[in-house]
Formats: C-alpha cells, sequence, structure tokens
C-alpha cells in the first residue's frame, strides 16, 4: 500500500495481504525426479517441468504465457529457487522417492499479485528453510511480500539492519467502500523496477522519513479528504525519486478521485479512490478489472 521501492532502505510500509494467493501441494512418486505442474486459476496448466533427484537437472519443460520467454527461462528460474533452498536444508529433497508437486492460483498470472512471493515463501515450508533467506538468496527485494504471505491482517514492516520487522496493525477505514483496485492490463517485473530505482538513488535518508510517517498517517486517516492527500504527497516522493509522473497526472488527469501506484510503478494494479462511477470510468477507458477493496484484501 505504501513505501514501494523506499522499503529497500529502511523506509516503513504499509502492506495489507489478499484474499488471492497460490498453494503448493507434494505427493510423493515413485520415481526418483521432481515432477512440476503449475496450475491457472482456471485450472488450466501453465507451466511443467521435470528435473532430475538429487541435483535437480532440468530434463523437461513446458508453459503457456504470453510474459516470459521460454520454458527453460522459467525452469531455471524455479531451478535456482530449489537449489537454494537445498543449500540452506542440504537434507532437502534427500530421499529414495520423488515428488509430484502441483501450484494453483486463486488468482489471474497477469495481475502480479505475489505469484513469486507465495511461491518462495511456500517452497520455504516445504524445505524447513527461512523464506527471507531464501528470496535474497534466490532474488533481491524488501521481503514485505513475504511478510503479507505469512500474515492473515495488515502489517507495517521495515527493515533494520537487513532484518524484518513486522507489526500486526488495523486497517479499516470507514470510507473503504470509497477504496477499488485497478488492473492496468500490464504486469510489471518488480526486478526491474527495483533496478531503475537503484539507478535513481542517492542519499534518500529524508524521504525515506517523509514515506515512513507517510505510512503510519495512512493507517490514521479519519476521511477520504485526509486519505487522498496521503496519496498525494506519497505519490510526489517516489515520482520525483523515480523521475516518473504519477499515474494520475500520466493516464487519468480527468479522474474525479485520486490514484496511487502500487509496487512497481507502471503496471500491476493501482488503489484509486472514488464512488459508484469508478468502475465505468475505468472499463470506458479499456480498464476492464476494477475490484472494490473489500473484495481484495483480507
Amino acid at each position: 500500500m505504501t513505501g514501494e521501492y523506499l522499503v529497500l532502505d529502511g523506509a516503513k510500509a504499509l502492506a495489507i495481504p489478499t484474499k488471492y494467493g497460490q498453494d503448493l501441494i507434494v505427493e510423493e512418486i515413485t520415481d526418483h525426479q521432481l515432477v512440476w505442474i503449475s496450475y491457472t486459476n482456471n485450472g488450466e496448466i501453465w507451466f511443467e517441468a521435470t528435473f532430475d533427484l538429487p541435483d535437480l537437472k532440468l530434463k523437461t519443460a513446458s508453459f503457456v504465457s504470453e510474459i516470459e520467454k521460454s520454458a527453460d527461462f522459467i525452469a531455471e528460474i524455479l531451478q535456482n529457487i530449489l537449489l537454494e533452498a537445498k543449500k540452506l536444508n542440504p537434507q532437502f529433497l534427500e530421499t529414495a522417492t520423488g515428488f509430484k508437486v502441483e501450484t494453483n492460483l486463486t488468482f489471474e498470472r497477469k495481475w502480479g499479485l505475489g505469484s513469486s512471493s507465495t511461491l518462495i515463501n511456500n517452497i520455504a515450508n516445504w524445505a524447513n528453510v527461512d523464506a527471507y533467506t531464501l528470496l535474497w538468496n534466490a532474488f533481491s527485494g524488501s521481503g514485505f511480500d513475504i511478510a503479507c504471505a505469512q500474515s492473515k491482517s495488515p502489517i507495517l514492516y521495515q527493515l533494520e539492519d537487513k532484518k524484518p520487522i513486522i507489526k500486526q496493525v488495523k486497517f479499516k477505514p470507514d470510507f473503504e467502500d470509497s477504496l477499488f483496485f485497478v488492473y492496468l492490463n500490464k504486469k510489471k517485473n518488480s526486478r526491474e523496477g527495483i533496478a531503475s530505482y537503484r539507478e535513481n538513488s542517492k542519499d534518500l535518508q529524508h524521504q525515506i522519513e517523509q514515506v515512513s510517517n507517510l505510512s503510519t498517517e495512512f493507517l490514521y486517516a479519519k476521511n477520504i479528504k485526509d486519505f487522498e492527500k496521503l496519496i498525494k504527497e506519497h505519490e510526489t516522493i517516489i515520482g520525483s525519486i523515480l523521475k516518473q509522473t504519477p499515474i494520475k497526472q500520466d493516464l487519468f488527469p480527468d479522474y474525479l478521485g485520486e490514484m496511487k501506484s502500487l509496487g512497481a510503478w507502471g503496471g500491476d494494479f493501482i488503489l484509486a479512490t472514488g464512488n459508484e462511477k469508478t468502475p465505468r470510468y475505468f472499463i470506458d477507458k479499456g480498464f476492464n478489472t476494477v475490484i472494490p477493496y473489500q473484495k481484495m484484501v483480507v
């Protein structure tokens, strides 16, 4: 919800788990191999791979996607996560049997609601390793999405000395009927967003303090007008760091409410304040996924 990018450098972020997620089902098989099958929210297979055990050498891979470059690309990412899990727990996958693993999304893959973070968290649980360490060894990121995968309520998240500090909080504003999540019709690669942020980030201590304060203020906004003011402040700060125009000014200057980018700027979802006319506004502009706040969050 808040703190995107700056959370990497110690800013406090407000994060809210969604009702959507991903499960991981593990079944032992007699063949000494790992068979991996990933299903979409519609029950269709979008990725399959087979690895030899215990070295996790890739045997076969196939996928159906408009996002990634190849089946091998996806398989190598998965292979890297599993190999890092083995480094953390050398006994992981060291068995006489093999495994069939199925993952099932409950949201559209293109939405970017945490398919990678929920996968890493689930693999960490299976391998009995620390999910944050697995994330940082396999990829990068702040880890706030891992915290969300493990939480059933909103949280304030902060990195202190590279350690996650998590505080459960209550965030159920009286004006939640005026909040909507809108999908921007394109998935944004978080790693690319982080790389862009790193190129532009220098001495940001003042902005880190500003955003940390705003994250707390979001919790205590008394009305929609106060909430919208906080959104505008937050968008201005992050926009100036990234040298990007906030989403409302860029795409929706005539919109009646305010908008806030979520996660990597330029894709995935935004949060919009509005009213009963909000869904029609976005649909008329070609953005057909408009989800009321209450239907998205836990």
